[in-house]
């Protein structure tokens, strides 16, 4: 079955292309959750929020101090956390916020009789206020992210904001986890704002932890028609054997293929492991592979030509079998050209691993990419339950 034919069969959720937005790309802890606290503050309807990685500290304390306010001051806040992922947010914190009038869920409770169900998380990203302004990406609520946290390098990560037409579809997405997790939100009256003249065209793109992932497929489809360049940003890379088919036959034919992917500082090395033992065979095809070196890398992007995808869903099976995933397309060459130029920023900070010496390489990591790669299969075989 050829790609465009997967696409059209995937099951996971896809709105229409709009135009009429305007996207910014936020690329710092500092950027990014200034402009969410600024843009919470200053709601005079409701803010809605969806989180995966939520860990009390400095950052929590500044969210979990707006939104109460907010819900104080009358605005209706709707909060979904998962529930494993919010783990490490204290239950005074969780006071504070219910205390305050906001409305939490937690998608998924962990319980012993679901057994692997368990595995299925909300792994999404999403803060949307008043219906006019939306915010999309890879960062969690944690110091982790932060840049004057003090004891240590923040992990390098994007956002996107987003206004326009566009928000309405995450609006109505936040709306069906809000009642997977509990009930109907109800109506939530916004202005909404009037088609411009001009603006970027997006695309709201949905991972439902479903086989076909039409993320997934999207992404293998421009990385077919790619005529310039493919290049991936990407925090966990273990790719499936269709991605990096693609990713091969593209370098091939001339594009240019880049994958920046973590290099030592990483909180989860074995699926490094896993995914160095794929790296010889690209590299002897054409892409560059590039170890990025000053901190963790969290960031993930695709960037093909003149189209871009940045969100919360790193690209592999686990990720699309098991996890609410969510990413923001656009089609815009002015934006592309901006994430292209990060992209490569980080590029030049990074190491790039040589095809001549990767055969070279200690006898110590092939054996950890064996060893890992090994338990990747086997947890990859886990069927996910219906």
């Amino acid at each position: 079955m050829d790609i465009d034919s997967r696409l059209r069969r995937a099951r996971a959720a896809r709105g229409p292309w709009r135009g009429g937005n305007r996207f910014e790309l936020l690329d710092e802890g500092e950027r990014f959750f200034g402009r969410m606290l600024e843009s919470i503050a200053a709601a005079r309807q409701y803010v809605l929020l969806e989180m995966y990685l939520v860990r009390s500290g400095v950052v929590s304390a500044r969210f979990v101090a707006v939104l109460a306010q907010a819900a104080r001051a009358g605005r209706r806040v709707c909060v979904v956390l998962d529930a494993f992922g919010s783990l490490g947010l204290s239950q005074e914190e969780r006071r504070q916020l219910t205390d305050s009038g906001v409305e939490l869920r937690l998608f998924n409770p962990l319980r012993w009789q679901n057994r692997l169900r368990n595995l299925l998380r909300d792994h999404r990203k999403l803060l949307l206020v008043d219906g006019q302004i939306a915010f999309i990406g890879g960062a969690g609520l944690t110091d982790q992210f932060a840049l004057d946290r003090g004891n240590g390098s923040p992990w390098r990560d994007l956002m996107v904001e987003m206004t326009g037409p566009i928000v309405g579809d995450w609006q109505r997405a936040f709306a069906r986890t809000w009642r997977e997790c509990g009930g109907e939100i109800g109506s939530l009256e916004a202005p909404l704002p009037s088609q411009p003249v001009q603006g970027a065209r997006g695309r709201m793109v949905l991972s439902e932890a479903q086989p076909r992932s039409a993320l997934a497929c999207a992404v293998l489809q421009r990385i077919a028609h790619a005529r310039k360049r493919a290049w991936i940003m990407s925090a966990y890379f273990v790719p499936s054997g269709r991605l990096r088919k693609a990713l091969r036959r593209a370098a091939r034919r001339g594009v240019d293929v880049r994958l920046l992917v973590p290099g030592p500082k990483t909180d989860h090395p074995w699926v490094r492991h896993a995914a160095r033992r794929f790296y010889g065979k690209l590299l002897r095809s054409g892409v560059k592979i590039f170890e990025y070196q000053p901190r963790m890398l969290h960031g993930k992007m695709i960037v093909c030509d003149g189209w871009v995808s940045i969100g919360s869903a790193n690209l592999d099976r686990w990720s699309f079998r098991w996890n609410l995933e969510a990413n923001q397309e656009i089609a815009d060459e002015t934006f592309a050209s901006t994430a292209a130029g990060v992209f490569a920023a980080d590029c030049e900070v990074s190491e790039p691993l040589s095809r001549l010496h990767w055969p070279q390489r200690a006898l110590l990591d092939r054996l950890r990419e064996r060893i890992a790669g090994t338990a990747h299969v086997w947890l990859d075989g886990l069927r996910r339950p219906r």
